[in-house]
């Protein structure tokens, strides 16, 4: 009648991973057939990730301990049990176990144990039941409310509440058993020729059963009493199939005879194998294995102050699923013990690891108990419990709680935020303050003070820094494939025009100094053809660096998702770094040559020797690349660019300023000055 028990470790897995309880506590009846649950049923919780915190068993009773030792084994016991950190525990016990625990809850009670601090969830398997002695009809069992239990599928009987309450059960003379139960049952006694006299309460036997609460007497029929009902059905129904039936009895061989023997009880099962009949519930069946057809009611215990309870059905499992098992459970009907405030408890042996952490697993300990880590940098989890971290896509980026990933914001050097706004601010400034004195220098290009120094230069020198202040404009805004090929080649010919040309002024003055020397033959070298050779050599050089670096590995848009975190940085790519550090590279070249030429010949005696202020200025412009190379190395993004664009800005500001203020100054506040008169004076 009891369905295959392999089936009900599978339901009571499904319930257990139901409600994700994974940490728990078993306890069993030390009976051999009992033993076996504890060792096909653990390995199966293993196997799904549920741990044991404990594993006890009720100790065995028996006339040689005494009472004492009894009740001190039994407390040790489940002193233990309750002083676990497991909320769930599994009760497997025959029908009468159940007892024990409200014993024990007694007990505890009434040594001023204290226990309710530390509620359990009771799982009871379908071989328990609830059974109780009258002695223990005044026990509490409020330490039931909340339980769930698997009890064997049945169905209401019709007709059996009301039989129980107009049947007088003690009617029928020689049912002892009723008398002695109805005696105790109502605390009553039936008169007898002994006590006729006495002053006691006497069984009328009209007393009703429905008055007593469900711990003494249940007016409804349990799951095991409905399966002996059904049990008695189908012996009644194989025993008539076998005595309607004789052509099928079987034939017994003895002493070499052949002989038709009365069917013996053994021969009952081959009525039973897929036989079904109906009683007045509905209709019971058994499979071709001869195991009752049905399943397991999952059934929550709810208790009241009385000493009564309700069994309330709140599942079922079905063993004839064509998956196996079928688990269905109605979790809202559910009471819970009141410790956990109507709340699903759980049952754990640590708390979850939420999002945004990872389990790391605690040496020593079951696989179960872990510590919880935050996820490292850039990494994130987003469910509860994992065991790693993994990284967001390209674009994302994790937030603060590394739970979720975040779109990173696409950023540049843009015209519309302060830096963009000051750098491009600057740069038309200064190509404005520089195309002033260009127009200065026209006005005036026929005195003295304009004309020394070769005044072609002067306006080639001018026309560069105008274009090197309005080419960082090209590095501001959003990055676009025609901006990313002009902008480093365009910097580097055009500050290659700027330092030649300074090369070509204090190469000039070198030479006029060397040519006015007696006996010299440098005035053949003299004129404009050294100047524009040096500018256009020069220039050129460069311009073929920067034709073979965009013939090879030209720049191109692109975004860096990688050095910042929360922004992905659109940028130029430049290609090859090798390429453009071979264009900075030329022209620091150019420059320490400017720069040493123009050293040695600021002291020459010459009254319009633009040396001295072009060693002022190359020294600014080294001191603000060699600067400059570190600095872009170690700042990313946006930032970058605007190290270079500052860079680019301050130089040519530092050249204009040295080599063409003091010159503005004296053509427009000291004209006295600006005569060759004058200047002949000086040098004589």
């Amino acid at each position: 009648m009891f369905p295959n028990g392999n089936k009900q470790y599978l339901g009571l897995l499904q319930l257990l991973l139901h409600f994700s309880w994974i940490w728990i506590g078993v306890i069993y009846d030390e009976v051999e057939s009992l033993e076996k649950f504890v060792m096909e049923l653990l390995p199966l919780f293993s196997q799904n990730g549920i741990c044991t915190d404990i594993i006890e068993k009720i100790p065995v009773k028996s006339y040689q301990n005494g009472i004492t030792e009894m009740i001190s084994d039994w407390t040790a016991t489940f002193q233990r049990v309750f002083n676990s950190t497991a909320n769930v525990m599994i009760f497997h016990g025959e029908v009468q176990s159940i007892s024990y625990l409200r014993i024990i809850y007694h007990f505890f009670k009434f040594e001023g144990i204290s226990i309710q601090d530390k509620g359990k969830i009771w799982i009871m398997t379908g071989e328990t039941d609830f059974t109780s002695s009258l002695s223990q009809r005044t026990m509490d069992i409020h330490f039931l409310h909340g339980a769930l239990s698997l009890t064997l599928h049945s169905k209401e009987v019709l007709g059996f509440r009301q039989f129980l309450q107009t049947r007088n059960h003690i009617s029928e003379k020689g049912d002892d058993f009723v008398r002695v139960f109805w005696e105790e049952a109502f605390n009553c006694l039936f008169p007898t020729s002994i006590l006729d006299e006495l002053d006691e309460n006497i069984c009328t036997g009209k007393e009703k059963l429905v008055t007593l609460p469900s711990s003494v007497f249940e007016m409804s029929m349990t799951s095991h009493s409905y399966a002996i009902y059904n049990a008695v059905y189908a012996l009644t129904y194989a025993f008539h199939a076998m005595h309607s039936s004789p052509s099928k009895r079987r034939a017994v061989v003895t002493g070499g005879r052949r002989s038709m023997l009365t069917p013996q009880s053994w021969q009952i099962s081959h009525y039973l194998r897929s036989w079904s009949f109906n009683n007045s519930a509905g209709e019971f069946s058994f499979d071709q294995n001869g195991e009752a057809v049905g399943g397991y009611d999952i059934v929550n215990w709810v208790t009241f102050p009385n000493l009564s309870f309700l069994r309330i059905k709140v599942g079922h499992i079905d063993l004839q699923a064509s998956t196996g098992i079928s688990f269905t459970i109605d979790e809202d009907i559910i009471e819970w013990p009141g410790i956990f405030n109507k709340i699903r408890p759980l049952s754990l042996c640590n708390s979850h690891c939420s999002p945004g952490y990872r389990r790391v697993e605690v040496e020593g300990q079951p696989y179960c108990c872990y510590d919880c880590l935050r996820c490292p940098e850039g990494e994130i989890s987003t469910q509860t419990d994992m065991n790693s971290c993994f990284q967001c896509q390209t674009g994302y980026y994790p937030n603060k709680n590394h739970n979720i990933c975040l779109r990173k914001v696409i950023t540049f050097l843009s015209y519309e935020e302060p830096l963009g706004i000051g750098l491009a601010t600057s740069a038309v400034a200064l190509s404005f303050i520089t195309a002033l004195v260009l127009a200065i220098f026209v006005k005036y290009r026929n005195t003295p003070i304009v004309k020394v120094n070769n005044r072609m230069l002067s306006y080639t020198l001018l026309i560069s820094l105008l274009l090197s202040f309005l080419c960082t404009l090209l590095f501001i805004g959003q990055p676009r494939r025609m901006t990313c090929l002009l902008r480093q080649t365009a910097f580097g010919i055009v500050f290659s025009v700027v330092i030649s040309c300074l090369l070509a002024k204090t190469t000039t003055v070198v030479m006029a100094f060397m040519a006015n020397k007696p006996g010299s033959t440098m005035n053949k070298w003299m004129g404009k053809r050294l100047a524009t050779s040096i500018v256009l050599s020069c220039s050129f050089t460069q311009a073929m660096i920067c034709t073979l670096w965009l013939a090879t590995s030209p720049p191109f848009p692109d975004s860096d998702t990688e050095s910042d975190t929360q922004n992905s940085i659109l940028q130029c790519n430049e290609g090859s770094d090798f390429m453009f550090y071979c264009v900075l590279g030329f022209m620091g070249f150019l420059a320490i040559i400017s720069f040493t030429v123009a050293f040695l010949a600021r002291k020459l005696p010459d009254s319009f020797n633009e040396a001295k202020f072009i060693t002022f200025s190359m020294l600014l412009f080294c001191s603000v690349w060699l600067t400059f190379v570190p600095t872009y190395l170690s700042t990313k993004g946006k930032y970058m660019v605007a190290v270079e664009i500052f860079s680019i800005l301050a130089s040519s500001a530092g050249l204009l300023g040295f080599i063409f203020f003091p010159k503005c100054y004296i053509v427009l506040f000291r004209p006295e000055q600006n005569k060759r008169e004058q200047l002949m004076k000086r040098k004589g």
